[in-house]
């Protein structure tokens, strides 16, 4: 099992910064991609951004120019820098883990809250 962590979401004004972040644990072999994904009210769930074990990062076209996924792999971490927050990225953001193994698993955590006030 992996249990995950999030810590750093707020309150914040409209074109400031916040950073997230999101430790793995637990019982596991190997975690592949983790990242970031938001559900605002009354939508669906949405990729903010995932990152490989390798580095390799992908973004969701909102946030693209303003988000920066990294990783550290030696303590299983993923953070996630916001700058230039606008009111519609308020959203609950929860943390996305995939281990590997031969039927892959999504982990997820319980999610942190992000506001941005205008």
């Amino acid at each position: 099992q992996v249990q995950l962590v999030e810590s750093g979401g707020g309150l914040v004004q409209a074109g400031g910064s916040l950073r997230l972040s999101c430790a793995a644990s637990g019982n596991f072999r190997v975690i592949n991609a983790m990242g970031w994904y938001r559900q605002a009210p009354g939508k669906q769930r949405e990729l903010v951004a995932d990152i490989t074990s390798g580095g390799t990062s992908n973004y969701g076209d909102s946030v693209k120019g303003r988000f920066t996924i990294s990783r550290d792999n030696a303590k299983n971490t993923v953070y996630l820098q916001m700058n230039s927050l606008k009111p519609e990225d308020t959203a609950v953001y929860y943390c996305n883990a995939v281990e590997e193994r031969l039927q892959p698993i999504d982990w997820w955590g319980q999610g942190t809250r992000v506001t941005v006030s205008s």
